[in-house]
């Protein structure tokens, strides 16, 4: 495993770092933290969570991973987590989560602490008011209970930068992949230079990678599929200091731990390549994130954008989503209650919680008139 400094810390850490977000919740928290333990015995020292990932489960995994490492004396791990401004909206309130997480993950402090999902400067802002999170945040930083202060962005890259112009945090998470990368990559670039610590969170845009390796092949050098491509790319760029990646197997791990040690750089070059090959629509595309899921007509908005995606990314025409409509049943697009895109409201929930920032209002009308043309009847 390679391992860098982050930012300015003195901290080194590992440049796979393991995503809390996808445990299997088919199986026990001991079960998952078995897979967690793996991850460190594979060299993986930097660990990310947060309260609600997993059904609310992935803090207390984690939870149950730590106490065995550190009763067998393992401390060199580093914890990330989060909360939002949104929610942790006075000093108290961030105290009180700081030590609720500390308590679930069986630790006694928070390495790097994010303020979690910042979509506009109106969220950090937000964070930042007298008597607010950031202030919490300071206090348990006094009394030992963080150690670094940083902040997770949904935005793009020039208020990215112009958020660490602030000099409020040593380090940032962003959504950060192959294919979106130009979108916020001057702010990547802004904070490798100014010795910020980068976490790129969503390497594999959410499955739409892995589940296009054909039509992505383009991606690859010979001898990789397009799924290794998107993990080198991150793993291997030096503007990045950690990946994160939502593991499902061993196997999985032991891949992203060899493209670290042996995995070829993606240069200056090679980037500037990869933008003149994608264009400005793969900064369009849903990173499947889910915050949209909000619909108080229970419609199942994160599977509508990840269909959009194949217009989106691959320049498919209307009749041709017409026909993907009609009978391209794995996408699950339509939820159980048997709700369609032509059941919106417009009321704007999920478009207010894109972290990509994008149209779903206007694609969702665009896939009412898709499903008005081919048929009303999904197959799922």
């Amino acid at each position: 495993m390679k391992y860098v400094k982050y930012g300015k810390t003195n901290k080194e850490v590992s440049v796979v770092g393991f995503g809390g977000l996808r445990f299997d919740l088919t199986k026990s928290n001991e079960e998952n933290a078995e897979l967690v333990k793996y991850a460190y015995d594979k060299g993986i020292n930097y660990f990310d969570t947060a309260p609600g990932y997993c059904d609310d489960r992935s803090e207390d995994i984690l939870g149950v991973a730590f106490r065995q490492l550190l009763k067998e004396g393992k401390k060199d791990f580093y914890i990330s987590t989060k909360g939002k401004p949104t929610v942790y909206d006075t000093s108290e309130k961030a105290i009180s989560a700081v030590k609720k997480s500390i308590k679930r993950l069986g630790v006694d402090k928070i390495d790097f602490y994010n303020v979690w999902c910042l979509r506009k400067m109106e969220h950090y802002e937000l964070a930042m008011k007298k008597g607010g999170q950031y202030e919490g945040l300071l206090k348990c930083k006094e009394e030992g209970l963080i150690d670094h202060i940083v902040f997770s962005s949904h935005q793009p890259g020039d208020e990215v930068v112009e958020v660490l112009n602030q000099n409020n945090f040593e380090g940032v998470t962003m959504g950060i992949n192959i294919l979106n990368f130009s979108y916020r990559w001057n702010g990547v670039d802004h904070a490798y230079k100014n010795s910020y610590g980068v976490v790129a969170m969503n390497p594999l845009s959410g499955g739409s990678i892995p589940n296009h390796e054909k039509e992505l092949s383009f991606l690859a050098s010979k001898g990789e599929t397009a799924t290794q491509a998107a993990l080198r790319f991150n793993i291997t760029c030096p503007q990045i200091t950690i990946t994160l990646v939502g593991f499902g197997s061993k196997e999985d791990i032991d891949d992203a731990c060899k493209i670290a040690d042996t995995g070829k750089i993606f240069n200056d070059d090679d980037i500037n390549e990869l933008k003149n090959k994608l264009g400005k629509d793969m900064n369009e595309i849903c990173t499947g994130c889910g915050y949209c899921k909000e619909c108080p007509m229970e419609i199942n908005i994160p599977g509508y954008m990840l269909l959009y995606n194949e217009k989106q990314m691959f320049k498919k025409t209307n009749e041709e989503m017409i026909d993907l409509v009609y009978g391209l049943e794995y996408w699950n697009y339509s939820s159980n209650t048997k709700k369609f895109a032509a059941d919106c409201i417009q009321c704007g929930k999920c478009q207010e919680e894109c972290t990509q920032h994008l149209s779903i209002m206007d694609r969702l009308r665009e896939i009412a008139y898709w499903e008005e043309k081919g048929t009303n009847t999904v197959m799922i």
